[in-house]
């Protein structure tokens, strides 16, 4: 499929509505949620129930939760029932929930805040099986490999929206109420974006609902080992969000403790990475050309490993003990460098993750595909904890610094993506036959 047709899923009833819904979802849960941090950080001591850091780490935890605890029920009952009405249900949920945090938004009540967070987690936890799910009874076989990147690129873009609308509204004069309208408001149009999402039949109608959802997840985990494309591209896949978790939590550190930025400087290092994402998913769709292609992902595996490895060459600790506007950053052309590989980490991302959704979507049984991105979801958030608790003992317990912390994940992820690539030898053998052999014969 070429490039425009790819982009021309965007003119269709049954893409757009889509879109638009899980785009405004992603970007109303991080304005929640980081808006919330940044009230936390700024906020009086006395105000908050929890000293300032516990109570970040905190947050994040309870937005992670629900997904070990509700994807398997969810993945269940997005199986079991027509899609796009699992859809508006979860819309309407967003929607109640907001407009009970935007009257404790206002008073600053950070307690019940943290509850409505786990109650954003909740729906979110129930979104993911349906959004990934839809997809194939929405498009054509040469659709997913565009319709996933779409939906990568617009996840990615969403955080980053999200993620710096937080931090525009909270520097309003009217900081609190600008939030509260706002989280009503983007949850308001998702609601309204799901209405005109086309129906998506039940898969498996007669499937009795296994309300022991820890012994359902496993059984599920385990269902996934009898695929084995299917199974190793679940690992990649969750491997790819604790690298990007990693990747995404150290940025500010890096930007404001090592090259000394602005809060400016932040923004723009993260803006680069998350485009970059996007350019690199949309790339994807180009360069598979409407097709699945396994081959694909070890071109973005070699490059998410070469450019990491550079950045630990790339970053020189800054002298200056002020923070440097970033006119006054971009003037040094080793930061230059640190943007570009930031940026191509970004862009391999793209090539990498895009492929691998498609792959699960294709080769997993329809009555069961929701119940497999419910395991796939509950494996991301462990692995996600275990890149949190990964970079507190390189950086805490190990005392390595956070350019040599990213030194450590690029070799890693050559590692582990050769293990799987020889467990599943199709992904090689495909960039062989498409990419190797098209070269040597030119």
């Amino acid at each position: 499929m070429r490039q425009q047709s790819q982009l021309a899923l965007l003119d269709k009833r049954r893409f757009l509505p889509f879109f638009l819904t899980q785009f405004l979802g992603a970007f109303n849960d991080n304005l929640y949620k980081n808006c919330l941090l940044l009230m936390a950080a700024f906020a009086a001591a006395e105000n908050l129930p929890l000293n300032s850091d516990l109570y970040i780490n905190l947050a994040a935890g309870l937005f992670i939760l629900p997904f070990f605890l509700f994807s398997s029920a969810a993945g269940q009952i997005c199986d079991k029932y027509e899609k796009s009405m699992i859809i508006r249900r979860v819309k309407l949920l967003e929607i109640v929930t907001m407009v009970v945090a935007s009257g404790f938004i206002i008073t600053q009540n950070y307690l019940i805040l943290l509850v409505l967070l786990f109650l954003m987690g909740v729906q979110s936890a129930f979104f993911g099986p349906v959004k990934y799910a839809i997809i194939p009874q929405h498009l054509n076989e040469n659709e997913l490999i565009g319709g996933n990147a779409l939906v990568e690129m617009g996840t990615f873009v969403a955080i980053l929206s999200g993620t710096l609308g937080a931090g525009i509204l909270i520097e309003q004069t009217d900081a609190t109420a600008w939030v509260a309208v706002s989280v009503v408001l983007f949850a308001v149009l998702g609601y309204l974006a799901s209405l005109f999402i086309p129906g998506a039949a039940a898969a498996d109608p007669d499937l009795k609902i296994n309300w022991n959802l820890f012994q359902q997840t496993l059984t599920i985990i385990r269902k996934t080992r009898s695929n084995d494309s299917v199974h190793k591209s679940i690992i990649a896949i969750s491997w790819f969000w604790a690298l990007g978790a990693a990747y995404l939590t150290q940025l500010p550190n890096l930007a404001s403790e090592t090259l000394k930025g602005s809060p400016q400087v932040v923004s723009v290092m993260l803006a680069i990475f998350i485009i970059g994402v996007a350019a690199g998913s949309l790339f994807c769709g180009r360069l598979s050309k409407g097709h699945i292609e396994p081959g694909i992902v070890p071109i973005g595996a070699l490059g998410l490993s070469l450019f990491g490895i550079d950045l630990y060459f790339a970053v020189t600790p800054a002298t200056t003990t002020n923070l440097l506007t970033i006119d006054a950053f971009m003037e040094n052309s080793e930061n230059l460098r640190v943007l570009l590989d930031l940026g191509m980490i970004g862009f391999f991302s793209g090539l990498f993750i895009v492929p691998l959704y498609a792959m699960v979507q294709q080769r997993t049984p329809a009555n069961r595909r929701a119940q497999t991105i419910a395991a796939l979801n509950v494996q991301n958030a462990l692995y996600m904890v275990v890149s949190a608790l990964s970079g507190m003992v390189f950086l805490g317990f190990l005392e390595l610094s956070i350019e040599q912390f990213f030194l450590t994940l690029g070799v890693l992820n050559l590692l582990i993506c050769a293990l799987i690539f020889r467990k599943v030898p199709e992904f090689i053998e495909r960039f062989v036959a498409r990419f190797v052999k098209k070269v040597a014969s030119d």
